[in-house]
């Protein structure tokens, strides 16, 4: 262990707030998180689903682990009736925080053993007995970070990571903008490929604790809330309400116009799941979620009139698509 430094200049300061789940195992990544958890359970055969990101299925291919994929009906639902052996595991993922809790107990039930992914359900508890992961980084300004919820009992944790040299673009988006930096967050991105397993870092555990986690899901509720009454009868699809939503799903049939209208007005909304584009049919459910669901933006950093914003550009393509005159 390093000797401690006394004097010179002063470092970021420790914050004295408190993590939102205190409780649980932090990891630099979730998919370090899984190969983890993979390991820790002895899992032999894993059930992904193919409206999946490639990093997952990537990383867990190297273990050894046997890979099966399932399809999802269009409600997100698993399209899969297995009885997994007492060494296979059903990886289910939250979308958009669809998945109620009530839910993932009828797979709990129904499969037995389940590994749940809410990545974009960070407020949403893990259930007693389910092992659970969530991704900071995917909810909040950080450069990494992840939480595991497990009833394991492992006989020793990885390295701890550090995070220092990843921090670029958020605190030039900070004092700048995004688009100069959106290079450098794919490339830090780019790296998590082969990031070993290692618990989460001092610096993101930190800034974690600064955080004011009830201010960030009541302003999320709101935004939602607005995008709801706004745009809920124009979307194609229906979507429950989760608790400090991860974005407002917004399905239409032309789901990459719009993506690059919006982008002319700086209102940008990822391609996830870019990979299920390229390797799934054009007439499969998987496909069309991926091009077509818009996870418009609604996070805490916004107010009601940055909602009105994505709004009345979501409306204005929709009624020039109608009018093209």
């Amino acid at each position: 262990m390093r000797k401690k430094e006394i004097g010179g200049y002063f470092e970021l300061e420790e914050s004295s707030g408190q993590e939102y789940y205190p409780e649980l195992y932090r990891f630099n990544l979730g998919r370090t998180a899984l190969l983890f958890l993979l390991e820790e359970l002895q899992i032999k055969k894993l059930w992904l689903p193919y409206f999946l990101c490639d990093s997952v299925t990537s990383r867990c291919g190297e273990t050894g682990c046997q890979l099966q994929f399932y399809h999802i009906h269009s409600d997100f639902s698993p399209d899969l009736d297995i009885q997994p052996a007492a060494d296979e595991y059903v990886y289910l993922v939250n979308y958009y925080g669809q998945l109620t809790d009530a839910s993932i107990r009828f797979y709990q039930k129904k499969f037995r053993r389940i590994i749940v992914d809410h990545t974009h359900a960070f407020f949403q508890a893990p259930l007693p007995g389910v092992p659970t992961i969530y991704s900071c980084r995917k909810f909040f300004g950080l450069p990494d970070g992840a939480y595991l919820s497990a009833y394991i009992q492992p006989s020793s944790l990885p390295d701890m990571d550090t995070s220092f040299r990843r921090m670029e673009h958020i605190l030039g988006r900070y004092e700048e903008d995004a688009s100069t930096y959106y290079g450098i967050l794919h490339k830090n991105a780019d790296t998590f490929y082969q990031e070993p397993v290692k618990t989460m870092s001092r610096l993101t555990h930190n800034l974690l604790k600064s955080i004011d986690y009830p201010k960030a899901r009541k302003k999320r509720q709101d935004n939602y809330h607005y995008l709801q009454e706004t745009l809920g009868a124009s979307s194609g699809t229906s979507f429950l309400t989760p608790e400090g939503p991860f974005c407002f799903p917004f399905y239409t049939d032309r789901g990459p116009e719009l993506r690059k209208a919006l982008a002319s007005q700086k209102i940008y909304v990822p391609t996830y799941w870019g990979n299920v584009l390229e390797e799934m049919p054009k007439n499969s459910v998987e496909y069309d979620m991926a091009a077509n669901i818009l996870a418009l933006p609604c996070d805490h950093r916004y107010d009601t009139e940055d909602m009105e914003a994505v709004a009345n550009a979501v409306i204005h393509f929709l009624q020039k698509s109608e009018n093209p005159s």
